[in-house]
């Protein structure tokens, strides 16, 4: 897991904060198009989400080597809506610093428990996303269009790099997962 992570995992609650507060620098003349661009780079180069669907958010829990849910951290600090917290499924549980750094935040779940959560989610219609950082894939997140730091990045502030899609997402898990455990990938 990139070193970052290890930061980011202990300050989350203030590094979102200061995602949306760059932001809001978006929509000031001038300083705005050097803000969207570094972020836009960022989110290109650093950390991203990725829309998933259900499917392929449940073959992701189905590649999975383990599972823990914990707080989403967005609807954690932003409280604009009353969906779920506990609603952030970490994936690789052996090199997850998340759950390293605050074992009191989460629990393992089985898969069957995670495709429940992502089915339950979806009914109250919040949008499966992995979460990447650098190379490493770490958490399915189940969001709301209210709280969701990468989703508002995206809708308001047209740092589109913050979330995007992909149809090679599952692949990509795969071959991440099959790269950690030393195996070779053709």
């Amino acid at each position: 897991m990139h070193h970052s992570m290890r930061l980011y995992s202990r300050y989350r609650e203030s590094v979102l904060k200061f995602y949306i507060f760059m932001a809001r620098w978006t929509k000031i003349p001038l300083i705005g198009r050097l803000v969207r661009g570094v972020a836009n780079l960022y989110g290109k180069k650093g950390s991203a989400a990725y829309l998933l669907t259900i499917d392929e958010a449940e073959e992701i829990v189905d590649i999975s080597e383990g599972l823990a849910l914990g707080p989403c951290d967005c609807r954690a600090v932003f409280r604009n809506c009353d969906k779920p917290i506990n609603a952030e499924i970490m994936v690789g549980l052996s090199r997850n610093v998340f759950i390293e750094e605050r074992p009191h935040d989460y629990r393992e779940i089985t898969k069957e428990e995670a495709k429940d959560i992502l089915r339950q989610c979806h009914q109250r219609d919040l949008i499966p996303t992995i979460v990447k950082c650098r190379q490493h894939f770490y958490a399915i997140c189940n969001c709301c269009s209210c709280c969701c730091v990468p989703l508002r990045l995206s809708k308001e502030y047209g740092i589109g790099n913050a979330l995007g899609r992909s149809g090679e997402i599952v692949r990509e898990f795969r071959k991440r997962q099959l790269l950690n455990e030393g195996l070779k990938v053709t």
